[in-house]
C-alpha cells in the first residue's frame, strides 16, 4: 500500500530574521478553534501582488466521470505539521510532501473501491493528524477516511500502517451503523483531533430515504480505534422512522474548557417532516459536548423542525470578545440561512438578540411546520432572510419571459416559505449563503471575514402516485429525488433560464467583514466572476462561492472559493483584490498558510465541484514571496 520516495531537499533562503516559533497548520480549519487565522505577519497589503509560485503539483487522482470512475469533488485543505505537507485525495491516498518543494516524501492508497457509495461524486476533504509525544514508530500518525466507512491509520514519518490501530491500521466504523443502514458511514470529513481521541462525523445520501441512519458522533481512541463513547442526535423512540441529524462537516475544540463543539444537521426526509412532527432539538444545531464523557454541555438549535435542508453547515468559530470591559468566551457559527449567531461558548447564550418570528403554515400532506423560527437582526445576515433578489432583466429577455412567468408560478414568503405541491422558491438555495468553508476570524482584531453565495431554486413536491418509478425511486428526471417512504418525492432546480442565465440579479457571491465586538458589517463587496459559455461576467456580479478565506497577521486574505477559477490574495481591510492567479479548477479548498524552514507559504488544492462549475482537476500550488 506504501510508497517510499526520498525527497529533494532545496535550502529556503529567509524572507525576513527567523521567527521564534513556527506557524503550523495542523486542523482542517488551521487550529483547534476553527479560526482560519495564521499568525504570519510577512504577507502584507504593500507586498503581497509580488507573490510567486514556489511550486506545483498534480496528484494524479482526477476523473471528470466520462469513463468507468466517478468524477472527482476535491476540497482537502492541506495539513502542515511535522514539517511535512499531507494531502488526501479523492482516490482515498495520502500524499506527504516536502513544504518547500512540492516533492514526493511518500505516499499511501488505501486501495479503497472508486465507487459513489453516498455522494455524487469520490470526494475526500483532507487528512487528519495526530502527535502522541512518541518518537517511535507511528508515536506520530496521519488518518484518512474513505467512502466506504473505513479509517486508516499510517505513521506520519513513513507512510507504514499502524499495526495496533483497528484490524492492521484500518477501522471499520460501519461496525457501528446498526439503525437503518441504508449506506454506509461515509468518512469524507477528516476526523476531529483532541488529545488521545478523535472525534468522528460521517457523511450520508441526501434525499433519497425518508428513514436513514441516525445522525451519531463517535469518539475512539487515536492509538487503538476502540470507542469510547458516542453521542446520538435523534431521541430514540423516533428513530426507526427518520433519520441523519449527522455531523458531515469539520469540528471544532475548546481545549482548555474540553468542549467539542458539533455543526449538526438536518433529521431526514429533508422537505418533508410528516414521519418526524416530535421535538429534535438537537437537530439543525451547535451543540457543546464534554469531551472526556459524551455529555451535553448545551445545545443551541437555529432552526426547529428543519424542511429547507438547512444543516449546520460549517465548524463554529471560536473567539474571545472584548464587552463591556469584560472578555466574553464566544464562538460564531455560520448558517446556511446567512444568519451569523454569535454565543456565549461557555453557556449557548446569544451574544446578539435572537427574535423567534411567525413563518408560514404547510399546505403538505401530513406536514405541520413549526410556528414560529429564529430570526437574527445582528450582525445584518449575509442574505436577506425576508426577501429574494429581483428577476435579472437580461435573463428574462434571453428567457423570452420565463424569470418572470415564473414569479406567478412559485410561491415566497420569506426565507421559511415551507414546500409545497404548487412549489417554492428556495432562498438561499440548498448549497446554503454559507456553507462548509466556514468564517475565519482575526482574534486579535475582533473580526470576522466570510464569502457568500446568493443562490436561488426552486422546490416542488411531487406526490408519490406521480412519481416516476414511485416503488423504488427510480427515475432519469434532472432535479428529481425521492424521499422514499415519505409521501412526496421532490423536483428541485437551480432557477434557470433555457441558456443557463440565473433568473435573479447579482452579485451571486460576496465577500464581507464584520466587526465582532459591535456586531458591525465593516463592508461587503462582490466577490469572484461568474462565468458561462467561456465569458466571464461583470465583476459587479461577482460568483457563487465554496471553500472559505484564511487571515492572516499581516492584513492580508487569502481564498480561492469562485467560479472562475482563480486564487486571490484580498486586503483585509477593504476586500479588494490584491493579487491572483489561475489554478485548473475552482479551489473549493480553504487554504493553508504556515511557515516552514523560515519561509512562508500559501497552499492551493484546485480540485473543483459542480456545485460552483463542472471543471476538476488534481493541482495544488503553492506560493512564497520572491526570495
Amino acid at each position: 500500500m506504501t510508497h517510499f520516495t526520498l525527497a529533494v531537499v532545496i535550502a529556503a533562503l529567509p524572507l525576513a530574521a527567523a521567527a521564534q516559533s513556527q506557524p503550523e497548520w495542523r486542523y482542517f480549519h488551521g487550529n483547534a478553534a476553527s479560526q482560519k487565522y495564521a499568525a504570519v505577519t510577512s504577507f502584507t497589503p504593500e507586498n503581497v501582488g509580488g507573490l510567486e509560485k514556489a511550486w506545483e503539483i498534480h496528484t494524479g487522482d482526477v476523473s471528470d466521470g466520462t469513463g468507468d470512475v466517478p468524477a472527482t469533488v476535491w476540497s482537502a485543505t492541506p495539513i502542515y505539521a511535522n514539517g511535512t505537507l499531507y494531502l488526501g485525495t479523492p482516490f482515498y491516498r495520502i500524499l506527504a510532501l516536502d513544504p518547500a518543494t512540492g516533492a514526493e516524501k511518500w505516499s499511501y492508497d488505501t486501495e479503497s473501491t472508486l465507487e459513489i457509495l453516498t455522494q455524487p461524486g469520490l470526494k475526500n476533504r483532507g487528512v487528519a493528524y495526530w502527535d502522541g509525544g512518541d518518537d517511535g514508530p507511528c508515536g506520530k500518525r496521519v488518518y484518512i477516511g474513505t467512502m466506504g466507512a473505513t479509517l486508516h491509520a499510517v505513521d506520519a514519518d513513513t507512510g507504514q500502517p499502524c499495526a495496533d490501530f483497528g484490524e492492521g491500521g484500518v477501522l471499520d466504523v460501519n461496525q457501528w451503523n446498526t439503525e437503518n443502514p441504508r449506506f454506509p458511514f461515509s468518512l469524507l470529513q477528516p476526523p476531529m483531533v483532541s488529545g488521545d481521541q478523535l472525534f468522528l462525523g460521517w457523511s450520508g445520501m441526501d434525499w433519497e430515504y425518508a428513514d436513514a441512519p441516525p445522525g451519531n458522533l463517535i469518539a475512539i481512541d487515536a492509538r487503538t480505534g476502540e470507542m469510547n463513547w458516542q453521542l446520538h442526535f435523534i431521541p430514540e423512540d423516533i428513530r426507526p422512522r427518520t433519520g441523519t441529524a449527522n455531523v458531515w462537516t469539520a469540528m471544532t475544540v475548546d481545549e482548555e474548557r474540553g468542549l467539542l463543539f458539533a455543526p449538526v444537521s438536518s433529521p431526514s426526509p429533508n422537505y418533508w417532516g410528516g414521519n418526524r412532527l416530535e421535538p429534535i432539538p438537537l437537530a439543525t444545531s451547535v451543540t457543546a459536548i464534554h469531551m472526556d464523557t459524551g455529555e451535553i454541555a448545551w445545545s443551541f438549535q437555529h432552526i426547529y423542525h428543519d424542511l429547507w435542508d438547512y444543516d449546520t453547515p460549517a465548524a463554529p468559530s471560536l473567539v474571545d470578545i472584548e464587552r463591556d470591559g469584560e472578555t466574553v468566551p464566544a464562538l460564531v457559527q455560520p448558517t446556511k440561512q446567512g444568519f451569523l449567531f454569535v454565543l456565549n461558548r461557555e453557556t449557548g447564550e446569544p451574544l446578539f438578540p435572537v427574535e423567534e418570528r411567525p413563518v408560514p403554515a404547510s399546505t403538505a400532506e401530513g406536514e405541520v411546520t413549526a410556528p414560529v423560527q429564529p430570526f437574527l437582526k445582528h450582525p445584518p445576515p449575509t442574505n436577506d432572510p425576508e426577501n429574494m433578489p429581483g428577476v435579472s432583466r437580461l435573463a428574462d429577455i434571453v428567457g423570452f419571459g420565463q424569470c418572470s412567468r415564473d414569479l406567478e408560478r412559485f410561491e415566497y414568503q420569506g426565507i421559511f416559505t415551507p414546500p409545497s405541491e404548487q412549489g417554492i422558491f428556495l432562498f438561499p438555495a440548498t448549497p446554503g449563503a454559507n456553507n462548509w468553508g466556514g468564517v475565519a476570524i482575526d482574534p486579535v482584531a475582533q473580526r470576522l471575514y466570510v464569502n457568500s453565495s446568493v443562490l436561488v431554486q426552486t422546490l416542488r413536491l411531487i406526490p408519490r402516485e406521480e412519481y416516476p418509478g414511485s416503488a423504488q425511486g427510480d427515475h432519469d428526471k434532472e432535479g428529481w429525488y425521492p424521499q422514499l417512504g415519505a409521501p412526496y418525492g421532490i423536483e428541485l432546480l437551480d432557477w434557470m433560464n433555457w441558456a443557463g442565465l440565473p433568473c435573479w440579479d447579482g452579485p451571486y457571491g460576496t465577500f464581507s467583514s464584520y466587526d465582532l465586538r459591535t456586531g458591525d458589517l465593516l463592508y461587503r463587496v462582490p466577490f469572484g466572476q461568474s462565468q458561462q459559455w467561456g465569458f466571464f461576467g461583470p465583476r459587479s456580479w461577482g460568483s457563487p462561492t465554496l471553500g472559505g478565506p484564511v487571515v492572516t497577521a499581516g492584513g492580508v486574505v487569502f481564498i480561492g472559493a469562485s467560479m472562475d477559477a482563480r486564487v486571490r490574495a484580498l486586503d483585509a481591510a477593504t476586500g479588494g483584490e490584491l493579487w491572483s492567479d489561475i489554478v485548473d479548477a475552482p479551489s473549493v479548498a480553504n487554504p493553508a498558510v504556515f511557515t516552514h524552514d523560515g519561509v512562508d507559504y500559501v497552499v492551493f488544492v484546485a480540485g473543483g465541484n459542480d456545485i460552483v462549475k463542472p471543471q476538476v482537476a488534481d493541482h495544488v500550488a503553492a506560493y512564497r514571496l520572491p526570495r
